[in-house]
């Protein structure tokens, strides 16, 4: 009796020493790759290094006391300029030629996002701004009608306009009955439509597109010969 307890203690044993090794197999089959297979796992290249933008030659005039560079990225958590806030900032310059004088890129794109609370203190007034559903944004101020004070919520869409960030409304609520929601609407729809410039950044680039966060307004903007350094 204790021989064949010995045995089936051995057995299990044995058993428990099996599934193991084959758990371990499989782990390292998932999680290691092929050796020489780096190529199969290479990451995406960047839009940039599929496509070149034209001019990534350097210029054939290029001074003794000039640089080119190709390309240059900055990525910053926060942009504060005077009168300016940007969070989640990346830049990409292209064909950059520097001086002691100047820096000029050729292209650059901007990505940023513009918070909320910029856009909310430049319209003043205790006015507050955030994300509503479908992609659009919400306005909520007080304003004065026919000498009261009245609180009007405002929700539309966003885009970019004439290189402005425009949020322009589709509803606007002031409660009360629908008639008179209606009618006072048409009155306060002007101030509750914003119309917003991104500052901060280098004269020449222009918003080509705005999208709105839970955190803020992420603006795309691009340029040509855009002077970097005055």
């Amino acid at each position: 009796m204790k021989s064949r307890r010995v045995k089936d203690l051995m057995f299990g044993a044995a058993g428990m020493l099996a599934v193991l090794v084959v758990a371990v197999g499989i782990f390292w089959w998932v999680v290691t790759d092929p050796a020489g297979g780096d190529e199969a796992r290479s990451p995406s290249p960047r839009p940039a290094d599929v496509a070149r933008a034209p001019g990534a030659e350097p210029p054939s005039d290029l001074g003794t006391d000039e640089a080119w560079f190709e390309e240059l990225r900055l990525d910053a958590a926060t942009l504060v300029t005077e009168g300016s806030l940007l969070h989640d900032v990346e830049a990409v310059g292209q064909d950059v030629v520097t001086s002691p004088e100047t820096v000029v890129a050729g292209r650059v794109s901007v990505e940023a996002t513009v918070p909320f609370e910029v856009v909310a203190d430049e319209v003043g007034g205790g006015t507050s701004v955030g994300a509503a559903a479908d992609g659009q944004a919400t306005v909520v101020r007080t304003v004065e009608v026919l000498g009261r004070d009245l609180r009007v919520t405002a929700t539309g869409t966003v885009a970019a306009q004439d290189g402005r960030l425009v949020l322009e409304p589709s509803s606007i609520d002031i409660g009360g009955p629908d008639f008179f929601s209606d009618a006072t609407a048409t009155l306060v729809r002007q101030l509750v439509t914003i119309e917003h410039d991104i500052e901060g950044l280098p004269d020449g680039l222009v918003l080509q597109d705005v999208v709105v966060q839970d955190d803020g307004f992420r603006a795309y903007l691009r340029g040509e010969s855009v002077r970097l350094v005055p």
